[in-house]
């Protein structure tokens, strides 16, 4: 039995949590806490948490530890778990050309120009593949629209390009790319290039067929940043166009065991099923999985204008095709869907932005109650993904029905705000009461966190401070809320609530992560130093380590 001994340190243990900020700082936000009550000490022994303690009554522990740890003052967490990611992608997008923080247009192009002359573009001329770049956001640039096609055909010098939105519901691709793929004749093709629906899923799934010698090679880039990011578990979103059932599978056995030293992933499919035999075909193909559904998306995105709403964009282009977005699943759809995964005992999960699209989803999920039972539904641990536009009713059927938000606040902290995105797509009126986190909280609907890497980074410690600093002072969490969400309640949400995992006590699973912070709670302000993690631990096994 391996054992390690930690001391000299704050450990952030559950009562050490309940004890900080109660309720919602509605107008000021935290500027970090010493955390002068915490346990200073903790042992892991075979894969668990064996004692938890202050330091001077650890010397009797020293001898008998295989290896002792002194924390010099840093902060041990229970490791953080993303509810909400795309490993293949997280990893591709590693390898590409990052448009994020493009201050115009001009500035893309000479990115992907510099790209397709150097080694990125020569190597992937070589491969046969396109050159791909990832996190253009036009809301903030001069020209306020996207790059064009004949864009990328002059920077691209001919050769196959594409380029993601920001929230990767809609891209930027050139000729050559186009005509291979034949995207001028799917829905969702512009003669600008522009693409979003159809075409747009078919230009993902081109740039995501990978060798599988690459894509195991991405998918452990990806989960190597998780791993150095604080992360000991994410919740894989995979579609079909984004990968195959067989890379699935391939990726939840790799990781199942901790001696593989990666974080475990936890696998939802994105496929529709009408019947519960569909749902164990799925479960079959994909050993291990954990829901059928996922990015199993009801529509599109704000920042593309995908997103179905009850009223029409604010900022629509008078030629856009659908001014008030579009829905891509029925009622009636999701409601076979639910019945299907509920009787097969499995968890369904839905993408689902704009409120009428959270309409038309919670309309199937109250017939799925009429049809197979309320207690039977709620049993089954359903999910909604962002979730981002709640009104009362809406709130009120989830409590109802027992179903998770999956929820994401860097998109408050990158897109909220009198000037971002959403208020200029929405309104201002609309835009402020995105993301309701508050609200969820009070309803009792239980929270898990993510990050829907590759669209925002693994980065934990920052979604607890866009939660607790959310741009809507009313819709503010405490950060004890915030952090257990983004620990516990990953685990519960994928179906773990008796465990208890993401608790750093006797005889929990020693899942946790070490931390610079300065001295206790990292600061949790804008451009505040951010906190460095220096070792994650999944289950005793160390998964990145700077501790030297």
């Amino acid at each position: 039995m391996s054992t390690t001994l930690y001391r000299g340190g704050a450990v952030l243990t559950a009562e050490v949590l309940a004890a900080r900020v109660a309720e919602p700082l509605r107008r000021t936000v935290p500027a970090g806490d010493p955390l002068d009550d915490a346990p200073t000490a903790l042992l892991v022994a075979d894969g668990a948490v064996a004692w938890v303690g202050r330091a001077d009554e650890a010397d009797g522990l020293v001898d008998g530890a295989d290896e002792v740890v002194d924390l010099d003052g840093a902060l041990v967490t229970p490791g953080f778990v993303d509810a909400h990611a795309h490993v293949l992608d997280t990893g591709l997008r590693l390898a590409s050309v990052d448009l994020h923080g493009a201050r115009d247009l001009g500035e893309v192009l000479d990115r992907v120009h510099a790209a397709v002359s150097g080694p990125a573009g020569r190597a992937a001329a070589a491969a046969g593949d396109p050159l791909c770049g990832y996190g253009w956001d036009e809301h903030t640039w001069p020209e306020r629209r996207a790059p064009r096609r004949a864009e990328l055909d002059a920077v691209g010098q001919g050769a196959p390009v594409y380029l993601g939105r920001a929230d990767l519901h809609a891209g930027v691709v050139s000729t050559s790319f186009a005509q291979v793929l034949g995207l001028p004749e799917l829905p969702g093709w512009r003669e600008d290039g522009l693409v979003t629906g159809p075409a747009h899923l078919a230009a993902r799934r081109a740039v995501l067929d990978v060798a599988p010698q690459r894509r195991d090679a991405l998918e452990a880039a990806a989960l190597a940043a998780a791993a150095r990011a604080g992360l000991v578990a994410v919740h894989e979103q995979s579609a079909p166009h984004l990968g195959s059932r067989a890379g699935l599978a391939a990726l939840l056995a790799g990781t199942a065991d901790p001696a593989s030293g990666l974080p475990l992933v936890v696998g939802y499919r994105a496929e529709l099923c009408e019947t519960v035999d569909d749902v164990r075909e799925l479960l079959a193909a994909v050993p291990g999985l954990t829901g059928v559904g996922g990015d199993l998306a009801v529509d599109g995105s704000l920042g593309s204008r995908t997103a179905a709403l009850r009223a029409p964009y604010a900022d629509a282009p008078t030629d856009w095709a659908h001014p008030d977005g579009r829905l891509d699943l029925t009622a009636e759809e999701v409601t076979n869907h639910v019945a299907a995964a509920t009787r097969a005992g499995v968890q369904a999960a839905f993408h689902v932005i704009g409120d009428r699209a959270t309409d038309e989803v919670l309309l199937g999920f109250r017939v799925a109650g009429d049809l197979e039972g309320v207690d039977a539904v709620r049993a089954a641990g359903h999910r909604l993904e962002h979730v981002p536009m709640l009104d009362a009713p809406a709130l009120a059927t989830m409590v109802l029905l027992g179903l998770t938000a999956s929820v994401q606040p860097a998109f408050d902290a990158a897109w909220g705000g009198d000037d971002g995105l959403y208020a200029a797509r929405l309104g201002r009126g609309r835009a402020a009461s995105l993301h309701p986190l508050a609200d969820l909280r009070a309803g009792g609907v239980p929270l898990a966190l993510g990050s829907d890497s590759p669209v925002t980074p693994f980065d934990p410690w920052g979604a607890v401070r866009a939660a607790v600093a959310h741009r809507t002072p009313d819709q503010r969490i405490p950060v004890r809320a915030a952090v257990s969400a983004h620990t516990r309640g990953g685990w519960r949400a994928a179906g773990a609530g008796e465990s208890r995992a993401g608790l750093l006590e006797v005889g929990a699973p020693a899942h946790l992560a070490v931390w610079r912070t300065g001295g206790g709670l990292p600061q949790l302000v804008e451009d505040a130093p951010a906190p460095r993690c220096v070792r994650t631990v999944r289950a005793g096994v160390v998964l990145h380590d700077e501790l030297g």
